[in-house]
């Protein structure tokens, strides 16, 4: 195997690794608070814990982006947002989806799932293309 194909597959790994882990913390915070708050609530709430703790984990371990300072990160957290939004409409959609078709917890859940799936395959390419841009002078 090729030292490209392995640094690929490394990515590809550490990426699915990170994103299940963004999956969890947004469903959990979903279950913490959907009794409480309803569907609605609990799909911004659990949304904005799994951005936050994906960008770091993306900013750090995927992208290698070493830049630093409020500014910066306020500018790329602000458009890894952005990016986020159309990816996120397909999460919310297709989790809505589920959960009006069969009405459970569980399959609400699959449907979380799929939609996050797809979601961060999309995200990945956006994200690499707009927002974790190397800075002239940085490695990339």
């Amino acid at each position: 195997m090729s030292a490209d194909a392995v640094k690929g597959f490394t990515l590809a790994w550490r990426y699915s690794l990170f994103a299940s882990l963004a999956t969890l913390a947004n469903l959990g915070a979903q279950r913490l608070v959907i009794d409480r708050g309803g569907l609605a609530v609990a799909l911004v709430v659990g949304t904005g814990v799994g951005l936050v703790v994906k960008y770091a984990l993306d900013k750090r371990w995927i992208f290698r982006d070493g830049e630093g300072g409020l500014a910066a990160h306020r500018r790329k957290f602000s458009l890894y947002t952005l990016m986020g939004l159309v990816t996120t409409l397909v999460f919310w959609g297709t989790e809505t989806l589920f959960w009006a078709v069969w009405g459970t917890d569980f399959m609400r859940e699959v449907g979380a799932v799929i939609g996050l799936t797809v979601g961060y395959i999309v995200k990945f390419n956006l994200d690499k293309r707009f927002v974790f841009v190397p800075v002239r002078g940085q490695a990339a």
